[in-house]
């Protein structure tokens, strides 16, 4: 799955997790994500560390890990209520009572096959459950954090409020995912799950108190009744708590992005960060910072910051007029923000991204060893709205004394974009390979940090039926069934159930990060790597 991963499939989702248990169990230095799905096991490597050739090798001869002594599986009961609002129309559906759906569901031993769909949203397969459970015809806009549900041969739990298909048939109070835990996920792939029937409480009135399971030591279940006293994993880094800008008008969207949180994929997090990571590198290079630091991702435009100390920025990426206190300043150098004055970026004419650094990043507790905003999941910091007041860090390195060159405005016209090979390449015709290449796609208004969807010819397959779900990676060419690819950028979803076409390699991705609506793109097989 273009240059940065493989896909390794198997022919069932037990051996999914005996291969999993495989590699883990035999990982080298180099290997950034391990994602196992319903028939394949997605392998993610820093082709810096660990080539993808040596990669397939270490996949081929990884020792089996029958061959040593397994540690027992974690076991975690959930305390379940059998209150789902599809319950009754579910049981009807397997010619259940409700009684006897909500006895077979918690009886069932089930083990989490693999993350995905959200963070710490796991897939939960029993060979005690026989039933194959439709989806609803209309998803809900709504399901609520802790919903129990059932779809196809899986049930799982909701870790937070978002939409979703799946039949509701009970809740559950515990935390199921907690960034700050230092095992985040509570129901990470390989943990065995039981479901313990409690009874509905009397008082509706006040919400129930989540709690945070715990190692029993006595028997190595994690009981949701009790407290969890987990090592915190935060990360506040060092800085004055007091406020260094304040935001006026963030514009269309405004977001804090560093380079991400890789490696936390089996958990159902995505990498996220700087989409243009090369721009943002750029800029806290100009102000003496590390090329890691946080600093805030502007899109199309339209952000307005108040200093509110003494200070230095410097901008990079997108391309449009940018004022601090009235005056015409330039992007890709280096600015002394004296308090009081206002930095505005006016909407961009090239390029949809444009990155603000500030002398010594911006500051705040990190989720998962990052500061990076994913709007898909939730993590991070919430999109900067008017009112919000941000602090920065400590620079320990000199403003260079000379800027950075050649710099200007990004190409955003017509773009080439390279592409490495997809998994699924040979689920399409041989003609719609060809046109993938041929043509000339657009980006359309249906993008933004999670993917791009294009508009061109229509990719037809050759082989139809669905997909089970299996891992993606930022710059997966995914084809839904209208046949048009949806790009997947660095907030995009670590499954999925649409075939990969191809995807674009690393370099690439900064390109895609400045395509605007209406930019036009070219796709070329990717250079041999050297």
């Amino acid at each position: 799955m273009g240059e940065r991963a493989v896909l390794v499939e198997v022919d069932s989702l037990e051996e999914v997790l005996a291969l999993h248990a495989r590699l883990e169990a035999s990982r080298p230095e180099g290997v950034v994500d391990l994602v196992p799905a319903a028939r394949t096991v997605l392998v993610r490597v820093d082709p810096r560390v660990l080539a993808l050739a040596a990669a397939r090798s270490w996949i081929e001869r990884a020792p089996d890990a029958a061959a040593s002594v397994p540690a027992p599986p974690r076991v975690v009961e959930l305390d379940a209520t059998y209150d789902g609002a599809d319950l009754g129309e579910t049981a009807a559906l397997l010619g259940l009572s409700t009684d006897d759906l909500a006895r077979r569901h918690s009886e069932a031993e089930w083990t989490v096959a693999f993350t995905g769909f959200a963070p710490g949203f796991g897939y939960l397969v029993s060979e005690d459950w026989p039933f194959d459970v439709p989806r609803l015809e209309t998803p809900r806009t709504r399901v609520p954090a802790g919903a129990v549900g059932l779809a196809a041969g899986f049930t799982g739990a909701y870790p937070r409020e978002t939409p979703g298909g799946w039949r509701l048939i009970a809740t559950t109070d515990a935390v199921l995912f907690d960034p700050d835990a230092a095992s985040p996920a509570l129901l990470a792939p390989g943990t065995h799950v039981r479901f313990r029937p409690v009874a509905a409480r009397a008082d509706v009135s006040q919400p129930r108190r989540s709690a945070l399971p715990r190692i029993d030591s006595s028997q190595g279940i994690l009981r949701s009744a009790d407290l969890r006293r987990n090592e915190r994993a935060t990360v506040a880094g060092g800085h004055d708590t007091q406020p260094a800008l304040r935001v006026t008008e963030p514009g269309l969207l405004a977001t804090v992005q560093d380079l991400g949180r890789p490696g936390a994929a089996s958990l159902g997090v995505a990498s996220s960060g700087a989409l243009d990571r090369a721009s943002l590198r750029t800029a806290n290079r100009l102000v003496g910072n590390a090329e890691t630091a946080a600093g805030i991702e502007v899109t199309m435009g339209g952000l307005r910051v108040v200093a509110l100390r003494d200070g230095w920025f410097a901008v990079a990426g997108a391309w449009g007029r940018m004022l601090l206190d009235g005056r015409d300043v330039d992007p890709y150098e280096a600015h002394a923000w004296p308090a009081g004055t206002e930095l505005r970026l006016d909407w961009f004419d090239h390029g949809a991204r444009a990155y603000l650094a500030v002398r010594g990043g911006i500051a705040g507790p990190a989720v998962l060893g990052s500061r990076a905003t994913d709007v898909l999941a939730g993590l991070g910091p919430a999109r900067l709205r008017a009112g919000d007041d941000l602090a920065v860090g400590v620079a320990e390195a000199p403003i260079p004394a000379a800027g950075i060159a050649p710099w200007g405005a990004p190409h955003d016209d017509e773009l080439e974009i390279e592409l490495g090979p997809g998994p699924r390449a040979e689920w399409f015709t041989a003609s719609a390979r060809e046109a993938l290449f041929d043509a000339i796609w657009t980006v359309t208004n249906d993008a933004d940090r999670v993917g791009m969807r294009l508009d061109g010819p229509v990719l037809e397959r050759r082989r139809t039926g669905e997909l089970p779900s299996e891992g993606m990676v930022p710059g997966a060419l995914q084809v839904p069934p209208s046949g048009r690819p949806v790009v997947l950028l660095a907030d995009g979803p670590v499954t999925g159930g649409y075939p990969v076409i191809a995807a674009a390699t690393d370099a690439s991705l900064d390109l895609l990060a400045q395509a605007r609506p209406g930019t036009r793109l070219r796709f070329r097989h990717a250079r041999p790597a050297h």
